[in-house]
């Protein structure tokens, strides 16, 4: 089995990740030429990070810090002459960005649901079933939201399609060229997006644990029980990409393709392109002549 390449749309360019080698490729919006520059890995808990069902936490932990520097790379290589958010600044935009979604996506959600007195008094499992059909109805037309209204997220979702297009081409043995990538899907089983659906789902279950107690400890519950639901989704997700090519598997998959519609759209070439720079860097096929080098 070939190792595993996962990537990320970051602005104006791709990161992409084989084991400890990791590369963002990013197109310059001044000269048009393509900056790869690579990042060392730094794995904070890598016992933790390998221990089944706690893993899910610390790898998504890790994969979250990789994300942010992977974006204020290719900020940096994309908008050079504008000023750039310091270490602190990012840290902070970071903790907002936590806050803000765990206040829209986790709080709100129940917030709506615990006021509607006959889910309030009723069973727990249809309580969260509401809840979390809620919840994924807050992500759905957040997605949709961003996707139509704003230029800079249409083009990371271009990119995210190049991103899988040109992994489908390296997982089918085909040589790494634009031509080769173009003939393949957008959706991949392995992406992030899939992943937040098997989140929305184990949500569900996971917090059905909780009972149906008084407002204040269902929103403690929620967040006391987001590792757990980390952990059996990164598991499920595991599974899942391993074993796309059995027929259940995929039928169970379905609905993380179906929302990966939403995050991402068909690339042009010169997106490809950049997509195939940061793969050809994690695996050393980097050709200098394609790229400007940068370390």
């Amino acid at each position: 089995m070939k190792p595993p390449i996962g990537g990320q749309a970051v602005i104006e360019g791709v990161m992409m990740q084989n084991g400890d080698r990791v590369a963002v490729a990013v197109r310059r919006l001044d000269t048009k030429a393509i900056v790869v520059r690579s990042l060392p890995v730094n794995r904070r808990f890598p016992r933790l990070g390998r221990t089944p069902f706690l893993r899910g936490t610390f790898r998504l932990y890790d994969t979250m810090a990789l994300g942010m520097r992977a974006l204020n790379v290719s900020t940096q290589v994309a908008y050079p002459e504008e000023e750039q958010l310091s270490k602190g600044g990012t840290f902070f935009a970071f903790l907002l960005a936590m806050i803000v979604g765990v206040g829209a996506f986790i709080v709100l959600p129940l917030f709506i649901a615990n006021s509607v007195s006959w889910l309030r008094l009723g069973n727990s499992i249809v309580f969260n079933l509401v809840e979390g059909l809620i919840r994924l109805a807050f992500f759905f037309v957040y997605i949709v939201v961003i996707r139509w209204l704003v230029k800079d997220i249409r083009r990371v979702f271009q990119y995210h399609g190049a991103e899988h297009k040109v992994v489908h081409t390296y997982e089918s043995d085909e040589d790494l060229t634009t031509e080769n990538a173009k003939k393949h899907t957008t959706l991949h089983p392995r992406c992030g997006t899939a992943f937040l659906m098997t989140v929305f789902v184990v949500a569900i279950l996971v917090f059905s644990l909780a009972g149906n107690p008084t407002l204040w400890l269902k929103i403690l519950s929620r967040i006391l029980l987001l590792p757990v639901v980390a952990g059996i989704s990164f598991e499920a997700q595991r599974f899942t990409g391993l074993h796309f090519d059995r027929r259940w598997v995929r039928i169970l998959g379905q609905p993380g393709l179906w929302l990966q519609r939403l995050t991402t759209a068909e690339p042009s070439d010169d997106m490809i392109e950049v997509a195939i720079a940061a793969l050809k860097e994690v695996r050393g096929l980097d050709e200098p002549a394609a790229a400007e080098r940068a370390a």
